[in-house]
Parts: C-alpha cells; sequence; structure tokens
C-alpha cells in the first residue's frame, strides 16, 4: 500500500498569510516612523525660519501700531518650536508614509480599485499642496482684516501658540477643502456615488462651500471668503463634468459588455 504525500495548500494568488501581514505591516510602519522622525528633525532646526515667515505680518501691523508676539509661560517658546517642528516633520515626511501606506493596502485592490486609487493620489497630492500654499498665501491678509478692527492707539499682543493654530488651521482647512472634489470623483470611479446624485444636490453643495468658507475667514471680509469659495466651487464644478463623463461611457460600454 502505497502512501501518497499531500502538499499543504498554499493561499492563493495575491493573497498572504496573517503573519506575513503583520511583518509587512511592521516593516512600513518602522519606515514611515524613520521619515518621520527626520522630518521632525529637520523641522526644529528650520522653526525659526519658519517663525520668521509667520511674524511678517505682525511685523506689518508694528509699523502703524505697536504689536507683537507674546508668551505666556516659561516653556512656551520651546513648546511652539515643537509644535512647529512636529507639523513640519509630518509633511515633510509625507511622501514616505504616504508612500509607504499606499504599498501596503495596494495589493488587496482590485484593478478597478487600484486605478481610482492611483488617479485619485496623482490628484490629491498636487490640489493638497496648492491649497496649502493658498491658505498660506491668505493667512496675512486675514491676521491684517481681524487687527484692524482695533485702535492705532491699542497694543496689538498676541498669544504665539494661539497665533500658531490659527495659521495651521487655516493652512490645513484650505488643502482639505481642496482635496474633496477628489473623493467625490474617487466615489464616482469607485461606482458608489452616481453623477446624477451630485447633479441633484449641486445647490446643497454650494452652499456648503459658501459656509465653510464663512467659517475659515474673517467674518467681515467678504473677499477672503470669495477667495475661498471660488476656487472650491470650480473645483466642484470640475468634478461633476468627470463624474458625468464617466457615468455616460459606463452606460455606453453596457450593451456592448452585454
Amino acid at each position: 500500500m502505497s502512501v501518497t504525500a499531500v502538499a499543504p495548500e498554499s493561499p492563493p494568488r495575491g493573497e498572504m498569510p496573517l503573519a506575513d501581514h503583520l511583518r509587512e505591516a511592521r516593516r512600513r510602519t518602522v519606515r514611515a516612523a524613520a521619515a518621520l522622525v527626520v522630518g521632525v528633525v529637520v523641522g526644529y532646526l528650520l522653526s525659526d525660519h519658519v517663525l520668521d515667515v509667520l511674524r511678517a505680518p505682525i511685523e506689518e501691523l508694528g509699523e502703524s501700531r505697536q504689536a507683537s508676539l507674546n508668551y505666556d509661560t516659561v516653556t512656551a517658546a520651546f513648546d511652539l518650536k515643537l509644535k512647529i517642528a512636529i507639523f513640519s516633520g509630518i509633511v515633510l515626511s509625507s511622501p514616505v508614509w504616504f508612500l509607504e501606506l499606499v504599498a501596503f493596502v495596494t495589493p488587496g485592490l482590485t484593478g478597478r480599485e487600484r486605478r481610482a486609487a492611483t488617479g485619485f493620489l496623482l490628484a490629491a497630492v498636487p490640489l493638497f499642496a496648492g491649497g496649502c500654499a493658498f491658505g498660506f498665501w491668505l493667512f496675512p491678509h486675514m491676521v491684517r482684516v481681524l487687527a484692524g478692527f482695533s485702535s492705532t492707539e491699542d497694543t496689538t499682543i498676541l498669544t504665539a501658540s494661539y497665533y500658531v493654530d490659527f495659521v495651521l488651521r487655516v493652512v490645513l482647512a484650505t488643502g482639505i477643502a481642496f482635496v474633496l472634489p477628489v473623493f467625490l470623483v474617487a466615489l464616482n470611479l469607485l461606482g458608489v456615488l452616481p453623477a446624477r446624485t451630485l447633479l441633484r444636490g449641486w445647490r446643497a453643495i454650494v452652499v456648503v462651500i459658501v459656509l465653510f468658507s464663512a467659517l475659515v475667514t474673517p467674518a467681515a471680509d467678504v473677499m477672503s471668503m470669495f477667495f475661498v469659495a471660488a476656487p472650491m466651487s470650480v473645483l466642484f464644478g470640475a468634478a461633476l463634468v468627470v463624474t458625468q463623463v464617466h457615468d455616460r461611457r459606463t452606460a455606453r460600454s453596457l450593451p456592448t459588455a452585454e
């Protein structure tokens, strides 16, 4: 009587055991963490230069009135430099940890999902960078408008930590806002969000854009609100066109496939 050896079943192609997944996640996490540490160190070395840029609107105010940044505790200056270093480290290391995240997730996606993810990355990264740059350009104007409500005889003393938090919120808000239309296109490519749904709700979306612009800009500065709402509306219009073209192509290809 012969005994036939049975080979152990191998995982299906494109899959890997849980232990391999954990090792892969650990390896990519270590790389991302190392890039983050390097970015934080570089950000700390550049923190004085970043503060000089952020301090420029305050120095401009100082030409017409007394204006300065204020550190209200002994450790406030160090805490502020550390905050700038961490934020700068996240931004500087973002290409590394973002690519590591995509490389870990992509093997488990289908071909259609990979194409949607690739298109999302190619559009989202420059749009986010452009949105952050736009917010960085916008915040000095917002500072001048908000500080202009006080009399020239008064002294403008700004808490440094609050001031930097205000700038970071403006920069991040505009960066994220510029990426939101790409999310709509990605959901449409995945078949989750039809173009007709966006078309039916375009009025509500425009209202949301205006409200968001009003929240991130001074209430009395209508031009700043317009500068934020206008590019977001244009990006939403472009997303609406792309989703309509995609849905029409999909509808035309269905009879051929059948």
